[in-house]
């Protein structure tokens, strides 16, 4: 037997697998996450679907990935380039062929490998690697029969050769453990769970798990293997985390501690759903959630809940969202709480429903019709999405509208390493409510002089007794008023209560002043972070200004821009932020740079772009 080769040391590394959508490349990702997050890296998570909902089999269409990101230091991207490729099919590593470091790994099932499926693929020759200017100066491959390993190994299982193919992810899981010296002990209690009740498939899991990960060892003279040692992080009890379940977590945890049940009314829709699934699983903490008929139906019922006296929220995507928009007026003109979550994906209409896309802002901030002011906040990471949730229903709680928070496909699918919060150390939720005291002169539209903000009776509370609704009210009296005067106050009023809503100041990450400032807002922040920070070490004068809070826009904005000469405006739209800050502060020299491929920001195009900006006089 040959000496083993070495292996490498890394800071981090990035793993994508990728095959079929049925080849449960999103299982062992998710996997393989946890296993990382367990050993202590910090990590980033990047599912892609194919958009198609069947594409055909070993068609280009049809390819589904999962890359993660793991390193021994913070990270805040899930990477540009792969240093281990999983390729299930020809297909798969068409796709991905782009996405490779020099020197990568790439891991091919090569029972799948066969003239019919290059034919699929779109590939003109029988060599795809020479085809794609991959030799092997360039990648290293490790090519296995996964096809027929895994129906030897499950020989004497008892199952058919199509319920035993369903385990070739674990084979290629397996292998990928071996290449990353990752334990399997985790991964199989993680099997444990998931196929309780399945003891037979579970049994076979974990067999080719272990098989692919002893086959690695078998042929590890060819390969080197890497590892990635476990993070500093600071104390505490971590976990990994998808955007929307973070989401979810966070209203729950708004709800307890301002003393009120959550509900929930809402329509599955991608990629929001899971905010869906995820409450109507937690009935035990008394979440309330309702699968409407309908958008209409879902926000409709959640205005309904709100006026009862509950933390009520809706959550949808960008269709969706204009769907909800009139009753969105209504809360407005009711001036009721309600947390309205749009998972943002590629359109319009149903467009790319599986992609990530930041285009829904500019009907977020105005797709209503009157003067329909709403708070508008976008959350920036996957974990961040906890804290998101958390602050727009207290914004939405103690100021009576509606808050649109704005998350996306790359968040809402994504995950990273979460340190699970202190519910103590977060700031309190104190509504407006009614006092006794107002008994015999209050009315539903009587306001707090400081704030613009009127008073919460809940129904039932003796001597409050009123109506809402959506025709205009008197700003005195609140009953229904066509009075002009009027009209124009209750609408300055409405306007002045988001106004006045106090939002942290932003923070400026490089130098206070430099030659360019880039911003953005929502989930590009980890690349545009690491972006600038590149270019930071290398004596670059850059500064990045990221927005959570889009409207109010927070009160130092412009005394940030005024420091520096040019500011960039980077988001996966065609200008919508851009054109927002134009609109408000047209005397600074705003340029855009934008993406709208269904793909998140690679660190890279985001440098050399930077630098080219630098250079330009």
């Amino acid at each position: 037997m040959t000496e083993q080769a070495k292996i490498i040391e890394l800071e981090d590394a990035v793993i994508r697998f990728s095959g079929d959508s049925g080849d449960g490349m999103q299982l062992v990702g998710n996997i393989f996450s946890n296993l990382s997050a367990v050993f202590g890296n910090e990590i980033s998570t990047f599912p892609d679907y194919p958009a198609e909902i069947r594409a055909p089999q070993g068609s280009l269409s049809g390819v589904s990935g999962f890359q993660v990101r793991l390193g021994s230091r913070a990270i805040f991207t899930s990477g540009d380039k792969a240093d281990v490729l999983i390729a299930m099919n020809p297909a798969a590593l068409k796709v991905n062929a782009g996405f490779l470091k020099k020197n990568s790994i790439v891991i091919i099932n090569s029972d799948s490998f066969q003239e019919a499926d290059l034919k699929k693929a779109e590939f003109a020759t029988a060599n795809p690697f020479e085809e794609l200017g991959l030799n092997s100066l360039f990648v290293q491959v490790v090519s296995a029969p996964i096809d027929t390993l895994v129906k030897e190994s499950l020989a004497d299982s008892g199952l058919d050769n199509k319920a035993r193919l369903r385990s070739k992810n674990m084979f290629a899981l397996g292998l990928t453990c071996w290449l990353l010296n990752r334990p399997l002990e985790y991964a199989f209690e993680m099997l444990k769970n998931k196929f309780k009740k399945k003891e037979q498939i579970l049994h076979a899991n974990i067999k080719v798990l272990t098989d692919g990960y002893n086959y690695g060892h078998n042929v590890h003279a060819s390969v080197s293997t890497f590892r990635v040692e476990a993070a500093s992080l600071e104390k505490g009890l971590y976990t990994d985390v998808q955007g929307n379940r973070a989401t979810a977590l966070g209203l729950i945890a708004a709800a307890e501690k301002a003393g009120l049940e959550l509900f929930l009314g809402s329509y599955p829709i991608t990629p929001a759903t899971e905010i869906l699934q995820e409450l109507s699983a937690r009935k035990e903490l008394g979440v309330k959630a309702v699968q409407a008929e309908d958008e209409i139906a879902g926000i409709c019922s959640a205005i309904g809940a709100s006026f009862a006296g509950n933390l009520a929220a809706t959550s949808t995507s960008g269709p969706g969202l204009a769907l909800k928009s009139e009753a969105i007026g209504l809360a407005v003109m009711a001036e009721l709480p309600l947390v309205v979550i749009d998972v943002q994906r590629g359109g319009p209409s149903t467009g790319l429903p599986t992609k990530t896309e930041q285009s829904d802002l500019l009907q977020a901030l105005y797709g209503r019709n009157g003067e329909s002011p709403a708070v508008v906040m976008a959350a920036t990471s996957p974990s961040n999405c906890f804290d998101a949730a958390y602050m727009a229903s207290k914004i939405a709680l103690e100021h009576l509208t509606p808050v649109i928070l704005l998350t996306d496909g790359f968040l809402a699918n994504g995950s990273s390493a979460w340190k699970l919060p202190d519910l103590e150390a977060y700031p309190e939720i104190n509504p407006p409510y009614v006092s006794p005291e107002m008994k015999g002169r209050w009315k539903s539209y009587l306001r707090d002089e400081e704030t613009s903000v009127r008073y919460w009776a809940i129904p039932g509370t003796e001597g409050f007794a009123h109506r809402l609704g959506g025709l205009e009210k008197d700003f005195t009296t609140s009953a229904i008023s066509t009075d002009p005067a009027n009209h124009q106050r209750m609408v300055e009023a409405r306007q002045s209560k988001i106004d006045k809503i106090a939002v942290p100041y932003l923070k400026l990450t490089g130098h206070i002043y430099a030659e360019l400032l880039v911003t953005g807002w929502g989930g590009t922040y980890g690349h545009l972070y690491s972006a600038v920070h590149q270019l930071v070490s290398e004596g670059k004068e850059i500064s990045l200004a990221h927005f959570s809070y889009i409207n109010p826009l927070p009160s130092n904005t412009f005394s940030v821009f005024s420091h520096f000469k040019k500011i960039v405006v980077c988001e996966l739209n065609n200008g919508q932020f851009a054109t927002y800050l134009r609109s408000k502060a047209p005397e600074f020299n705003i340029v855009q740079y934008n993406k709208i491929q269904g793909q998140p920001f690679t660190v890279n195009e985001l440098v050399e772009h930077f630098t080219k900006l630098l250079e330009e006089k």
